[in-house]
């Protein structure tokens, strides 16, 4: 608990066996009431590793379902244990799980009901091992997104996210794509709904077990980017009602 609210991590895992245990070890258990890891079917030994380290709530899809599928798992299985707040962390030890408390205690304090960690504050991104042509395209998606949405997020596309139940409960983000987009629809369903993002700065490291799409995957991403920014900017100008953003 925390501030008397329940906290739950959910790692989305897909061949994640080499480095789960290391992303496992550094949550702090103090605040940290449940982890859910949510396996797409992975061809390693990820679910076995995951019951054998503790991990209570392993739920492994029988089909490969992508990334998006994965999360929406992820997220109705907190939501069914009662989470208040909700952690988002990828088992591959890109992201850093001891930023955990310092992003709970935003939501917690009811200062913010989302908080991302930014990879782009600071000097994570390249110093981290991100490739150069994924930092700027980075760097062109946001301020893409920034000018379409009237925002001022540092970036849309890290994959370490909080969110408070309120939040949560408000979109309807099973209705989203299963693929990597999913990310980026989730961010403008929030600031839809009228909610605000805090950030805080995230170190990252790029190796060879880290997660990771190629560039045709990129390519794809960056497009669908770019039109949900565009269908957020007409429907909020009244213009298109699409279902991403009007669906309960």
């Amino acid at each position: 608990m925390i501030k008397g609210k329940k906290l739950v991590v959910i790692l989305p895992a897909y061949n994640a066996a080499k480095t789960l245990k290391k992303t496992y070890d550094e949550i702090p258990f103090n605040i940290v009431d449940d982890v859910v890891l949510v396996d797409d079917n992975s061809k390693d030994n990820t679910a076995e590793l995951a019951k054998e380290i503790g991990i209570k709530h392993v739920i492994v899809h029988e089909k490969n379902k992508g990334y998006g599928g994965n999360q929406k798992t992820c997220y109705n299985k907190a939501l069914e244990l009662g989470a208040d707040i909700v952690v988002m962390l990828h088992p591959d030890y890109q992201y850093t799980p001891k930023l955990i408390e310092s992003m709970a205690y935003i939501i917690a304090n009811d200062v913010y009901p989302c908080v991302i960690a930014s990879r782009i504050l600071g000097k994570g991104a390249l110093k981290g091992g991100m490739p150069v042509y994924k930092y700027i395209a980075n760097r062109f998606l946001t301020l893409f997104q920034n000018i379409l949405m009237n925002q001022k997020l540092s970036e849309y596309h890290t994959g370490y996210r909080m969110f408070s139940k309120e939040v949560l409960e408000s979109i309807n983000y099973n209705i989203n794509s299963d693929d990597f987009i999913f990310d980026n629809q989730m961010l403008a369903q929030i600031f839809y709904k009228g909610f605000e993002i805090a950030e805080v700065t995230c170190p990252t490291k790029y190796f060879e077990e880290a997660s990771s799409i190629n560039i045709a995957r990129s390519t794809t991403y960056g497009l669908g980017v770019m039109k949900v920014s565009i269908l957020y900017f007409f429907n909020k100008l009244g213009v298109l009602k699409s279902p991403i953003f009007h669906s309960s």
